[in-house]
């Protein structure tokens, strides 16, 4: 008999603690397993989700679902909330990304509100604090989704443009450790390399390739910094041509080798 793993427990951290091991963690593209919601309440950056960038700032929520590549500059001055929901959660949320600019202030003060509560029982250990963990969590899913509708007259449908991009994107995440290049996901997407660069730039102002390449070396970085693979099964399971090539690419994005990451670490 199967017996059904619980869903992960939700978290909330502070957003300069995100990028605590280095700002690659959060400025490189990436997706994670689980919902996350970002709430800003200081500081400015720009924000890539799905390959298209847009500048964020104080009193901004931003959500992104499960499997969903992004990247965000996280400054000094930059103060807020991640919030994750935890994989396999059952609370309602939103299915796509959102990028929504909270102006009133009774809505600020609601998120406020629900986030001090839901720290409040996660850090908690009277009774029955998990079940309050879980109804306040759902109480800002319902925050959440009544802020997006208040926003929808004022979303812009995606352009054609950003359609492809994000098409791109999603299977990047999918197959960069195939050892696909652009011009492989160019033909599976039915475009030209040239366009899909065109549409890239247009989105968020990197071509195609910078994307994959700071996927795949994020990827890289993880492994050098939480396990002991050797640098080579590493530059194979990314879908290098050779350790020489991955050494090559590596040190051209970050400035150091695999070898001189992992012992800085």
């Amino acid at each position: 008999m199967t017996v059904a793993t619980p869903p992960s427990p939700s978290r909330l951290v502070a957003i300069p603690r995100l990028a605590a091991g280095g700002r690659w963690r959060v400025e490189a593209m990436r997706s994670i397993s689980e919902p996350c919601l970002l709430w800003f309440t200081k500081g400015q950056g720009r924000i890539t989700i799905s390959g298209v960038t847009r500048g964020y700032t104080a009193h901004n929520a931003i959500f992104i679902p499960a499997g969903v590549m992004h990247g965000f500059e996280a400054g000094p001055q930059v103060f807020g909330t991640a919030v994750f929901f935890g994989r396999d959660t059952d609370i309602v949320l939103p299915k796509t990304p959102l990028h929504l600019r909270i102006r009133e202030v009774h809505a600020q003060q609601e998120v406020n509100i629900l986030l001090d509560a839901i720290q409040r029982e996660i850090e908690s250990d009277t009774p029955a604090h998990e079940r309050a963990t879980r109804h306040y969590v759902g109480l800002l899913g319902v925050w959440l989704e009544r802020q997006a509708r208040k926003a929808e007259p004022d979303v812009a449908r995606p352009d054609a443009t950003r359609r492809l991009v994000a098409r791109y994107t999603a299977l990047l995440e999918r197959n960069f450790r195939s050892g696909m290049g652009v011009a492989d996901f160019a033909a599976a997407l039915g475009v030209t390399p040239t366009h899909l660069t065109r549409c890239c730039n247009a989105a968020c102002g990197r071509p195609a390739s910078a994307l994959l390449q700071d996927r795949r070396i994020f990827e890289a970085r993880k492994l050098l910094t939480e396990t002991r693979i050797p640098v080579g099964r590493i530059a194979e399971q990314l879908g290098f041509n050779s350790p020489a090539y991955f050494t090559r690419a590596f040190q051209h994005l970050t400035g150091k080798s695999p070898s001189a990451f992992r012992r800085a670490i």
